[in-house]
């Protein structure tokens, strides 16, 4: 678990450092390009992955938003071999926009029922 939770962190960095540069594209190309574990993902991985994404939000010296948070949790769950989407969502009043995970159309990352609450822009 420890390795799991600093490749986590590793990955807040990353997308964290991004975002200050103003580069959400490669954020975005890298989610929706990162490449499938050869391993067939179980539920016990997502678990664990979003287990030690908290875990790293935690120690993170920084606020963490839904987008970083959310890429990075996608991307360790890619490489474990789910098939885990990045779903970006606005709402119109107030306007709002979030970014959550889902695995098999289930949320992961976040409470159930945050699909309602926002219009879907994309998958990744």
């Amino acid at each position: 678990m420890p390795f799991l939770v600093l490749k986590a962190y590793w990955n807040l960095i990353r997308f964290e450092r991004w975002l200050a540069c103003g580069n959400f594209g490669l954020l975005y190309d890298t989610v929706r390009n990162y490449p499938l574990g050869r391993k067939p993902g179980n539920p016990a991985v997502v678990e664990r992955v979003c287990s030690a994404i908290d875990m790293a939000v935690i120690w993170y010296p920084k606020q963490v938003l839904c987008l970083q948070r959310s890429a990075a949790t996608a991307c360790l769950l890619k490489t474990y071999g789910v098939q885990a989407q990045m779903i970006i969502g606005v709402q119109q009043m107030p306007f709002r926009a979030h970014a959550w995970v889902e695995v098999q159309g289930q949320v992961v990352n976040d409470k159930p029922y945050v699909p309602e609450a926002y219009t879907v822009l994309d998958r990744c």
